[in-house]
């Protein structure tokens, strides 16, 4: 797994601790240093790929980023039920 991309975001400066905030005021500290960042979206599919569950990451925190799966696997079924060919009687 190639995190090499990790080096080049604002955060790479940065204590890790302000990326796992425990508040609400946390987050948004942390989504404002991740506003503008080169490897923002890369970030942000790295952990819903990953599947991790704490942290803020691409900007968007743990919440976000289950609504984001959440839309996804919505998405997912929609296109899997149109492609679906019916059974010939």
């Amino acid at each position: 797994m190639d995190t090499s991309w990790m080096a080049n975001g604002k955060c790479a400066e940065k204590n890790p601790s302000l990326f796992f905030p425990n508040d609400g005021v946390g987050v948004i500290r942390a989504q404002r240093i991740c506003k503008g960042c080169p490897v923002k979206e890369g970030c942000l599919e790295y952990a819903l790929r990953n599947r991790i569950d704490h942290g803020v990451w691409g900007g968007c925190s743990e919440r976000e980023r289950r609504r984001i799966l959440k839309k996804r696997r919505a998405a997912s079924l929609v296109v899997e039920a149109a492609t679906e060919v019916p059974e010939s009687a």
